[in-house]
């Protein structure tokens, strides 16, 4: 009988711990779930691009959860979940020349694209939630809602900018080095 009564004491401190741990979040806990893979890509495109970098490493986790192999089932490849066509676009501003689908899998030139592609958006709107609207839904979507003045017409899209927008802070909290930021 004592045995039992202390398997399930034992049983009972290591739920109220991890309950605890799961529910506080200390930063050590919030790194396991929540890792930040390419650091010094993503700070230094951030820096380049004039991004807030736990912006940047939301939106990567965001998308593709680090996973560098990440392909969508509408085709959007990598690290930041880039349409192939898009990429396209964004190698035509910026001088490439020599761009192909496939390199949408290298870390180094899908954050560089998506770095440059959020800053754009930012650039655009004026605002870092139209800019995530944007970059979910598409910019016609976003330009069509301006348009007719009404908000963010989808749901999913709206969950898209709350959960990245807690991300950051998630991030910035957890990760120090992603606190220099660019702007909030």
């Amino acid at each position: 009988m004592r045995y039992l009564f202390g398997l399930a004491l034992t049983a009972a401190a290591l739920l109220c711990g991890f309950a605890y741990v799961h529910f506080a979040q200390p930063a050590w806990w919030a790194r396991m779930w929540h890792p930040l893979h390419y650091e010094q890509i993503v700070l230094g495109h951030a820096s380049h691009y004039d991004l807030d970098p736990a912006l940047l490493a939301a939106v990567i986790y965001q998308e593709s959860r680090f996973r560098a192999d990440a392909r969508s089932s509408s085709g959007a490849i990598g690290l930041m979940q880039l349409m192939p066509e898009t990429a396209q676009g964004i190698a035509d501003h910026t001088g490439g020349t020599r761009y192909k689908p496939s390199d949408l899998y290298d870390p180094e030139i899908n954050i560089r694209y998506g770095a440059w592609y959020l800053n754009h958006l930012i650039k655009k709107y004026g605002s870092e939630k139209l800019a995530l609207a944007a970059y979910n839904a598409g910019q016609q979507n976003v330009d069509n809602w301006l348009a007719s003045g009404e908000g963010i017409a989808f749901p999913e899209t709206r969950a898209y900018i709350k959960r990245v927008e807690g991300l950051k802070k998630l991030y910035r909290r957890i990760y120090p080095q992603l606190r220099n930021d660019a702007s909030s």
